[in-house]
């Protein structure tokens, strides 16, 4: 089989999203669904979507499947019907192809796991915001946590955005599971602080703050226990280098305790 040709330029150059994507009964909530479908209305149409989500971690870092193969339902204890979602977007070998020669360029290791289909934080928002699933997708391994790596890897991927590839970056703007079960109902004081601190620095374009949250910001590390979760940040952050002044927060709010922010540079 010959090797997919690179992607072309396109005609508009996409932004670079970082979105909290929710756990499967997303598809349940009154408000959320609503707000993923207005946010990619507004959107320009993307020729493909590069996805990293909280959700695989791999390294080195790994391109997923190229063809359509099934979905990772990468939870436990739902019921049933979660287990039956569908998402039957095609594949994407141009855009790997070109993954590919930009992370290897800069000496980058990259592997292929042809077989890993798309996970929750991948599907899981892609069913709200682009239901037709009729954009090829790409999901790509977070290869590290550390926060100035992935910037790295996101500063390498930025040219696809003007091959008209959307970058996006799945997690949740805070994630302590476990905390949650001891608290009351409401918005625990952790969550709101990070999320009000978060909020501040991005406005502020203050990436020095945001690569060093763990220390400086308030209840960091039970917003994050493990950062996973906000890891995806720092690869849309790195796409979007050159359009930090331009963020916006499409989506806001509280959900089931955690902040559902959501952001759009460019």
């Amino acid at each position: 089989m010959p090797t997919p040709e690179a992607l072309t330029p396109h005609r508009t150059r996409m932004p670079a999203l970082y979105l909290s994507h929710g756990a499967p009964p997303l598809a349940d909530d009154p408000v959320w669904p609503g707000e993923l479908a207005a946010w990619s209305a507004d959107l320009p149409h993307p020729r493909a979507i590069l996805m990293v989500s909280a959700h695989w971690e791999e390294a080195p870092l790994a391109l997923g499947a190229t063809e359509p193969v099934p979905l990772v339902y990468d939870f436990w204890g739902f019921p049933e019907h979660y287990y039956q979602v569908r998402y039957d977007a095609p594949g994407a070998p141009e855009l790997a192809a070109s993954v590919r020669k930009l992370l290897k360029a800069p000496g980058t290791p990259v592997q292929d796991i042809p077989d890993r289909g798309l996970d929750h934080g991948a599907y899981v928002p892609l069913v709200e915001m682009f239901p037709e699933a009729d954009i090829p997708v790409l999901q790509i391994s977070m290869p590290t946590l550390d926060p100035r790596r992935l910037m790295e890897i996101g500063r390498k991927l930025a040219p696809l955005r003007d091959e008209g590839v959307l970058i996006v970056g799945s997690g949740f703007f805070t994630h302590n599971l476990a905390a949650l079960r001891h608290t009351g109902p409401g918005v625990p004081s952790w969550s709101a602080e990070f999320d009000a601190w978060g909020h501040e620095a991005l406005a502020a374009s203050d990436i020095d703050a945001l690569l060093d949250f763990e220390a400086k910001s308030p209840a960091g590390r039970l917003a994050h226990p493990r950062t996973e979760h906000f890891a995806p940040l720092f690869v849309t952050l790195g796409a979007a280098e050159a359009d930090l002044a331009t963020a916006s927060t499409p989506v806001s709010g509280f959900w089931m305790g955690l902040s559902k922010r959501s952001l759009q540079f460019g």
